[in-house]
């Protein structure tokens, strides 16, 4: 039977995206794996590949439609013995954001009082009838896609014990790989509804609307700009992390005159050339490999203790922030960080970014030295236990052997959620850090 291609969630916070590009056209041949589209996220275009075999016998969405609801069907895939012309699917019409939307239809008397709970909730039937999360029916069919069978099958998994990501909870290639790596792949989230005026936390500020803040304002003269995906997300989540983690604050100042030397030098020996960001990467990896404690996120259950050690580093785009990840970074080489870094952050700011080379990170960097900055204070990201925050390497007096002299010095601050890290705990992890990328030649070892 035509089996629905659906708009898939390609991040947590995703609840629509914008359909880019068609990479196939009607009547073509799909294969499991074959790159079906792109997709437009609040962080980055991504591509979507085809978890199913057949021909696309129908393009419900056009590319360039904005809006585009997640789960909503986006396209058919016939099977092999299935004729175009016995599709019954017609094109939804394309999102238009102006017209309010359109109240559910009230029971007939006759039938008011026989509605099941998803029809009370005014959630409609269609949920009631979707296979659940683990790839598992109500009849306990598991669905999954054909590559992804046959790679279960290779590696000897059971499906029954899979966890699908896919549409309707149809298991996939990426499920089976994590599955083979050893990594629990957690449920995705539903995706919230949508409201005019997100919900408030408990004991947060009421949302404030534009004539609002322009009344408070005394009516002061403005332009407005248009609030983008991208930035709905950063406020979200950054508020989420103000209100409801305990951060606190340590700086130290580290002296950097042995890492620039080095730097130089290894500069001057190669084609590569390494930043101060790259040595800060690297010793912050190592800190957290020597004091595991801070590597950690807190969870109602239990505090998580990650044994990969995966680097995310903050990356100013022209709307927002986004945060690649070195993934590993306490077992790369300053010279592979280095080209990673630049790689990532190339792709980042040109929106290419793959979901799981953004998605993730045990711990954060925010370098704001190369403004000028002396030291700040970085907000936490969620669900991550702490973020160091570089500051500029600038020249200061200091002290040493009761003499004044003048080193280059840099401030760094953590910024560390208290119900994972003591502060005696992220004491000790600053101080291990202020360690390392004084002595560079520790990160060679």
């Amino acid at each position: 039977m035509p089996i629905e291609v659906l708009m898939p969630a390609l991040s947590p916070t995703m609840t629509e995206g914008n359909l880019a590009k068609w990479h196939k056209k009607e009547g073509e041949k799909v294969r499991a794996g074959d790159v079906l589209a792109e997709i437009e996220t609040d962080k980055a275009t991504m591509e979507m590949e085809a978890v199913d075999e057949g021909v696309l016998g129908r393009i419900l969405v056009p590319e360039g439609t904005q809006g585009v609801k997640v789960n909503q069907p986006i396209a058919v895939i016939l099977g092999e013995d299935e004729d175009a012309k016995a599709l019954d699917v017609k094109r939804p019409a394309a999102p238009a954001a102006a017209h309010a939307p359109q109240p559910p239809p009230q029971p007939s008397p006759a039938t008011r009082g026989r509605e099941g709970p998803a029809q009370r909730e005014g959630g409609g039937t269609a949920a009631a009838s979707l296979p659940a999360g683990n790839g598992h029916a109500a009849s306990d069919r598991i669905i999954v896609s054909p590559l992804a069978r046959r790679l279960a099958v290779e590696a000897g998994l059971d499906l029954a014990t899979l966890a699908g990501t896919g549409p309707h909870g149809r298991i996939v290639k990426a499920d089976v790989e994590a599955a083979m790596g050893g990594a629990a792949r957690p449920r995705p989230p539903a995706p919230a509804p949508r409201a005019a005026t997100p919900a408030a936390s408990p004991g947060a500020a009421p949302a404030q609307g534009r004539d609002q803040v322009v009344a408070l304002s005394g009516n002061a003269p403005h332009t407005e700009v248009p609030i983008s995906a991208m930035r709905r997300v950063i406020a979200r989540r950054l508020s989420e992390s103000k209100q409801t983690i305990p951060h606190y604050y340590l700086t130290v100042d580290c002296e950097i005159d042995r890492l620039l030397a080095m730097r130089a030098e290894a500069n001057a020996a190669a084609d590569a050339k390494i930043s101060v960001n790259d040595f800060v990467i690297k010793a912050v990896a190592l800190a957290l490999r020597k004091v595991p404690e801070a590597n950690a996120s807190w969870s109602e259950d239990a505090i998580l203790r990650w044994t990969s050690v995966d680097i995310a580093v903050a990356v100013a785009l022209d709307d927002g922030l986004i945060t690649p990840i070195i993934k590993s970074a306490d077992t790369k080489g300053l010279a592979a960080i280095s080209a990673e870094m630049k790689d990532l952050a190339a792709r980042a700011r040109a929106g290419k970014l793959k979901l799981t080379e953004f998605q993730g990170g045990t711990f954060s960097v925010s370098n704001l030295g190369m403004f000028g900055m002396k030291e700040f204070a970085a907000v936490i990201n969620p669900p991550q236990g702490g973020i160091l925050a570089i500051g500029v390497g600038e020249q200061r007096p200091v002290v040493k052997n009761g003499a004044l002299a003048v080193a280059t010095v840099m401030s760094c601050t953590l910024s560390a959620d208290h119900r994972v890290v003591d502060g005696a705990t992220g004491a000790r992890w600053l101080q291990t850090f202020k360690t390392i990328i004084e002595a560079p030649a520790l990160m060679a070892l």
